[in-house]
């Protein structure tokens, strides 16, 4: 009846919220990790010169 539906419900969204958090916590441990590592090794992550949208686009030929 209801009242198997209400406690389904109540469970169901605990969990849900137990299962966010924890999804929350593993990527930002992931993260923390990822960018103590990029701090430490900063010759792996060299920045290339920005280049401009014109240098990235092909020129346009229309087709006729």
């Amino acid at each position: 009846g209801v009242h198997r539906q209400l406690l389904f419900t109540t469970v169901g969204w605990f969990v849900g919220y137990y299962l966010a958090k924890r999804t929350e916590y593993v990527h930002a441990k992931l993260d923390r990790e990822l960018f103590e590592y990029i701090r430490h090794h900063p010759e792996d992550f060299k920045t290339t010169e920005k280049k401009r949208i014109g240098e990235l686009l092909e020129d346009f030929i229309p087709i006729r």
